[in-house]
């Protein structure tokens, strides 16, 4: 499952997941998702416009990552663009509520730097 990420300014990290956020996806990005969103004093925006799949292990990385950054006083939001299923499967969760969910980039970036 590709990773990468951009800095898109020195407060803002723009992290991009593409493939499928199953077991195995996730297992192989977790450790450097986690790194990437540890980043000292970023704001971090999610990029899951190019995930095929979500699962559960998928979203408690998303979980478990955007609680960290909120411990350092950071914040997360993800970007979803027109990805539907996506989505739909992070608002069935309730994740909604516990980390903001954008399908517009400007406004996921305005989110994450407020």
């Amino acid at each position: 499952m590709p990773i990468d990420f951009e800095d898109c300014s020195n407060q803002l990290r723009r992290i991009t997941l593409t493939g499928r956020l199953d077991l195995a996806g996730t297992a192989e990005i977790d450790s450097k998702f986690a790194a990437l969103s540890a980043a000292a004093q970023r704001r971090v925006l999610v990029d899951l416009t190019g995930v095929t799949f979500l699962a559960s292990i998928g979203i408690r990385s998303l979980i478990t990552n955007a609680k960290a950054q909120q411990n350092r006083g950071g914040r997360m939001v993800l970007l979803v663009g027109d990805n539907a299923p996506v989505a739909r499967t992070l608002e069935a969760t309730g994740i909604d509520a516990l980390i903001p969910i954008f399908t517009s980039f400007t406004e996921a970036e305005q989110a994450a730097l407020a």
